[in-house]
């Protein structure tokens, strides 16, 4: 079996010299991360040594397959000597529970894929990782701003404060109560726009653990990050943290953490094709469960790849199961709450629109609780920081299937 051992980093600011620590229990990298560890970390995932092929994509992106040994997330000191799992010990969507007919877990919305597969395929033990470009070398790049609680406006007899993040703004469905292993969507891709380059949106399906100045979180979806990706396509993340973002987390394998297996998904990589309002409806699926036997958490794509897991090494708290599960929409943006508003959308831009569909939606909505059957929650409530600004609208009356539309524009004239 082949370990590659982790690293032990150190940063020297104004002369003075810190010697960082870290927590093997909440699996906390390296805080303070500088340019400095950024050069070093493109330098580990760019290098010749560890790339066996290289593919140049349509889209401009260059996908490095890297010896599946020598990926980012043997860096983090927790997984020192940990043995990469291949594959998952059972099959998650092995017992399911409809809310109707069976027909309802046969989606007849087109899945969406990813551009670079056009020109090339990773080989077997290998896995392919978007090449990152060295211009984002700042603090805590890859990293969401952290958040802390504020006044509460909405969300009265809901005691789950982690939703009232300053600059983060929801509109999601929401289900708590239980310790799940699991959540999975159907969610449909589309390319918002985003008015700033340090901001981001966001369609996902989370779990979370732990109270709201310390949560331990996992999320998978489609994002639009120009801080990260270094351009406005729309593309597939993965994203985690041990301590809401304070000094943990990342999205990608921009920081050791997140165990890639599969040769097939580039994490990072752009999204295609893209939803159209005259067109066809493209959607990604995104499952998120615990290996009962190892711990990890898997993330599952398009009901067959499974990505690679978060180790439960990483966190504290998710290793004995989620307290939420979340669908929905977020933006970031230092312009919430006070006028000028950000212009940045979620969704496609549009209003919650059932109707016609012409808007951010999660369909197939479903939860794995103790019962290990994936069924749609028993109780869910639909979310919102700024109704004026992105909206939500829970479908679950005469319909086999309920549905979670979301979404909106940003700054309009109710939300200045």
């Amino acid at each position: 079996m082949e370990y590659i051992l982790g690293y032990k980093g150190f940063i020297i600011l104004l002369g003075v010299t810190f010697v960082i620590s870290y927590k093997l229990a909440k699996g906390e990298i390296i805080s303070g991360q500088k340019s400095s560890y950024i050069g070093r970390k493109v330098n580990h995932l760019n290098s010749n040594s560890n790339v066996v092929k290289s593919i140049q994509s349509e889209d401009g992106d260059i996908i490095d397959c890297v010896y599946i040994y020598k990926q980012p997330a043997f860096d983090h000191p927790a997984l020192k000597d940990h043995i990469i799992q291949m594959t998952p010990t059972y099959d998650p969507n092995g017992e399911t529970v409809t809310t109707g007919s069976a027909d309802t877990e046969t989606s007849t919305t087109v899945m969406a894929s990813q551009i670079w597969r056009k020109n090339g395929s990773c080989p077997e033990r290998t896995i392919p990782v978007r090449r990152i470009h060295n211009s984002n070398s700042f603090e805590g790049y890859g990293r969401k701003q952290p958040s802390f609680y504020h006044r509460v406006k909405q969300l009265n007899d809901i005691k789950q404060p982690n939703l009232q993040q300053p600059n983060h703004s929801k509109a999601i469905l929401l289900t708590v109560g239980y310790m799940f292993s699991g959540a999975k969507g159907d969610i449909k891709v589309w390319n918002p726009s985003v008015e700033s380059d340090d901001e981001y949106s966001t369609s996902r399906v989370s779990l979370q653990s732990g109270p709201y100045y310390d949560f331990e979180s996992i999320e998978s979806g489609w994002a639009v990050n120009p801080s990260v990706y270094g351009d406005r396509k729309t593309r597939l993340f993965v994203y985690w943290t041990a301590d809401a973002s304070k000094t943990t987390g990342c999205f990608d394998v921009t920081c050791p953490g997140f165990v890639q297996v599969s040769n097939e998904i580039a994490l990072g990589a752009a999204i295609y094709p893209i939803s159209n309002p005259n067109g066809l409806p493209y959607q990604i699926t995104i499952y998120l469960f615990k290996d009962p036997d190892t711990g990890n958490w898997w993330m599952q794509y398009g009901e067959k790849i499974n990505v690679g897991y978060w180790p439960p090494k990483l966190f504290s708290l998710l290793p004995s199961g989620a307290e939420s599960a979340e669908w929905g929409g977020e933006v970031y943006s230092s312009k919430l709450e006070n006028p000028p508003h950000t212009a940045t959308a979620m969704g496609n831009g549009h209003f919650p629109d059932y109707i016609s569909g012409n808007s951010g939606s999660v369909k197939r909505i479903r939860i794995l609780d103790n019962s290990r059957t994936l069924k749609f929650p028993e109780w869910v409530y639909s979310y919102t920081d700024e109704y004026n600004c992105y909206g939500v609208d829970y479908v679950g009356d005469y319909i086999v299937d309920p549905e979670f539309y979301f979404g909106g524009p940003g700054r309009n004239h109710l939300c200045p």
